[in-house]
Order: structure tokens, then sequence, then C-alpha cells
């Protein structure tokens, strides 16, 4: 999967919401960040920063109050086209009157693709997310996880420019977690894709992403960007890694104040 070389920029992009016969709600404030191409990029911050809203507005679904959002060809350095995207969230959000093949093929059906090309094409991806010999089965025969692979699956299999991931696993069990987590970061590292995560797990961002947006409380802006320089392949094992602690413990800093910042302002404090 060879992404296009298209990076995404937000220069002072901010987003207000109004609200029927109240204040309107400030979601972003001033965001400026990039997106670079052929690497993942997490966005970390407390709950209502605004992690989501950036990735919609990325994503197109959302249009900033003020700003400019900005595609970037790196190799000329003028300006792009959108990238092709495709989404995997937190909710499965799968078809369940399709199979598990079905729900993997349905992006290739509505792209007008031949069957045969498209079953072998969703095939490859259900093998690829260790999914083998589930493509007839339909979700409510998968547990959490199989179906969060599927979902993983479906998006993959469209050979997007930009894979966006809103909290992927933030539905399942720990153990779960941690096994995706792994198989995640196997498959983004085979890939070379550019990836941008959402997440509210310091760990996940270390163990998948190149590079660490940390958010503020809301409104939600960039307080910090962090380039992550632990070795690749990851897995559990990199939490050993000599520079693991440092980093996480950095990250953990910064949002420490962030999170106690908004917990002021939501009790009524300063």
């Amino acid at each position: 999967m060879a992404a296009l070389p298209v990076a995404v920029e937000f220069k002072d992009v901010g987003l207000t919401f109004p609200t029927p016969g109240g204040e309107p709600v400030v979601a972003l404030s001033q965001a400026t960040c990039r997106f670079e191409p052929g690497k993942v990029t997490a966005i970390i911050g407390p709950s209502g920063c605004g992690k989501s809203t950036l990735l919609q507005i990325v994503r197109g679904f959302l249009e900033p109050s003020r700003g400019d959002v900005m595609f970037i060809n790196r190799e000329s350095g003028t300006g792009a086209a959108r990238p092709s995207m495709s989404t995997v969230w937190q909710a499965f959000n799968l078809f369940p009157w399709l199979t598990v093949l079905e729900n993997v093929a349905f992006g290739l059906e509505v792209r007008g693709m031949p069957k045969r090309e498209r079953d072998q094409l969703a095939r490859k991806a259900i093998t690829a997310v260790d999914l083998g010999g589930f493509e007839t089965k339909y979700p409510r025969q998968l547990s959490g996880g199989m179906r969060q692979r599927v979902g993983l699956a479906r998006a993959l299999v469209m050979k997007p420019d930009i894979l966006l991931l809103d909290e992927p696993f933030g539905a399942l069990d720990a153990q779960t977690r941690l096994v995706l987590q792994e198989q995640l970061a196997r498959l983004v590292e085979e890939s070379g894709m550019t990836a941008i995560l959402v997440t509210h797990s310091i760990e996940e961002a270390i163990l998948l992403a190149d590079n660490i947006i940390v958010m503020s409380a809301r409104p939600g802006k960039v307080v910090a960007e962090l380039p992550v320089d632990l070795p690749r392949p990851r897995s559990l094992a990199t939490t050993h890694n000599p520079g693991y602690s440092p980093l996480f413990d950095k990250i953990y800093g910064l949002l420490r104040d962030e999170v106690m910042r908004a917990i002021a302002t939501e009790s009524g404090g300063a």
C-alpha cells in the first residue's frame, strides 16, 4: 500500500458549535499541527479536547470555523487534492445482515469493482487481520475483538492514502486491546501507510506512532508534538526499552496538567 506523499497541515484551526439558547461551544482553538505522509501520528488529550473533532475535519465531515486545512504534495511543495481516506471507529459499524466477506468487500462493491476481484481482495485483507476461515460468519457470531478486526480489514482493503483510527480499541477489554495493538503495529509497519490515530492511551500512542500530538483541555489546541524515537517493530516488549519510560512520563506530565485544568473548569474553578 503505497501512500501518496501528501501531508495534512492545520494552521490556527478553530471550530465553534452553536447551541440552542446558550453559549457557543468552542471545540478547537488555534490548532496548528502537521500529519506527514508515510508516518503514523497519534493525537492524545483530555476527554472533550477535540481529538475526534480534529479527525472529522481531516475527513471532511466538519468544516472549521476559522483557520486553514491544507493538503500539501511533499514532492512539489504545492497544494494537492484531498487524499483518499478510510476510517476505523470505536463502534464496530458492521452491517449485521452481511457476512464477514461481504462486510469487508462492501466498499469495493460500492466502487463498482467486479465480484470476483473484490472477493479476492477482501479475502486477502481478512487473512491479513488473522480472520481466515471466518468469511461466512455474521457479526453476531464474532467476539468484539474479531468484529473490530473486520472493521480494520474493511478499511485496509480500500487501500486509502490515509487511514484514520478513532479510538479503534476503546470498546475492548484490556487483554484483547493489547493483542490488537500489536497486530495493528505490525500491519502499519509492513504497509508504510499514513495513519492518524486518536487515543486516550499513552501506551497505545507510543506503540503505534512516529509522532504524538498532545492537546490541551477544551478549547483544544496543540501543546506539544513529540517524536517517538523507538525502534520498530514494536510490541509490548517495547515498554522495557530504556527510552520508553522517559517518553511516557513526559506525555503523562503534559496530560496530567491538562486533565487537572479540565476538571477545574468543569467544577467551576479557575
